[in-house]
């Protein structure tokens, strides 16, 4: 056997012990009646208030006619609800209904619960050996991609672009007001502001797939030892890349060079693939707030991250 048949048969053989450790051939999913790529959809469709459909697809990488097949099924049984997007009337939006949020809930509870079970085998040492070998795989992989993901400072013409999306993204996913977007405009020229004052402390980044803008993210000043993560933004055609966690490093790793001791950020508990991002980084929840903002009724989060090593 030569060398490139053994890597082969290696990969073959962990997919197939790991398919199995998780119960992913399942007829049912954690003894649930969802397959494995239905349980995908509901857990991507209840991380935002409203999805694109096309972005969707590209997230999950399904065929479009399964898809649909799948969404089918869900508007049947009332897990979803479907519409015209309110930014482009071409494309196709869907909502999770109470009793699809209720499925999605019951499929990341059995989730946690059974890696808990099969984390729970390993010490200490063994578990931070399996994570850090997932994260490597998934780093490798991730950069093996025709479409891998580069940072760029942030320019002139940028900015604009950062508050139309902004924009138009929340208008679409959470029916946020253009009081959200008069808010980014003024981040936004509190930043220029800030960096024509003190250009060496502040800093601000575009993420780019084949040369076309998919997120950004601002570090900016809260105080004279602590930074600020603002406007984190991922388009939805980009998510599963690994845009957000690659802009929030850099923003970190920003931070920590300026020589500050803490990176703070606000968000909104609605918002929760940002949330976990910022939790994977290390942030830590300090408090929150009820607060009525942007047309609705919503929790402000502030969030913190001691930088001193």
């Amino acid at each position: 056997m030569s060398s490139d048949e053994g890597l082969v048969a290696a990969v073959r053989s962990f997919s197939r012990s790991y398919t199995s450790w998780i119960g992913a051939l399942d007829e049912g999913l954690l003894d649930t009646p969802y397959s494995l790529t239905e349980s995908r959809v509901l857990f991507e469709l209840a991380q935002r208030e409203a999805t694109d459909v096309t972005a969707l697809r590209r997230t999950i990488g399904v065929d479009g006619g399964y898809l649909s097949r799948i969404l089918a099924r869900f508007a049947a049984d009332a897990l979803i609800a479907r519409s015209r997007s309110e930014a482009d009337g071409r494309r196709q939006v869907v909502r999770l209904t109470d009793q699809g949020r209720a499925a999605a809930e019951m499929l990341d509870r059995r989730s946690r619960q059974q890696l808990e079970g099969l984390l729970a085998a390993f010490d200490d040492q063994q578990q931070r050996q399996l994570t850090t070998a997932m994260a490597t795989v998934e780093q490798i992989l991730a950069g093996g991609r025709p479409d891998a993901v580069t940072l760029r400072p942030m320019g002139s013409g940028d900015y604009g672009w950062v508050v139309q999306r902004h924009g138009l993204l929340y208008a679409g996913e959470y029916r946020w007001n253009e009081s959200f977007e008069a808010l980014v405009a003024r981040v936004v020229a509190d930043y220029v502001d800030q960096r024509h004052h003190d250009p060496k402390r502040v800093a601000a980044w575009v993420a780019e797939v084949d040369g076309k803008p998919v997120g950004s993210i601002f570090c900016m000043r809260k105080d004279e030892r602590t930074a600020q993560l603002r406007l984190l933004l991922v388009e939805p055609t980009a998510r599963g890349l690994g845009v957000g966690r690659r802009l929030v490093d850099e923003c970190i790793r920003f931070a920590r060079d300026t020589g500050d001791e803490t990176l703070v950020l606000w968000t909104n508990d609605v918002l929760v693939e940002a949330r976990r991002i910022y939790e994977r980084a290390g942030f830590t929840l300090v408090d929150e707030e009820p607060h009525h903002s942007f047309g609705h009724d919503l929790v402000g989060q502030n969030w913190t991250l001691p930088l001193a090593t």
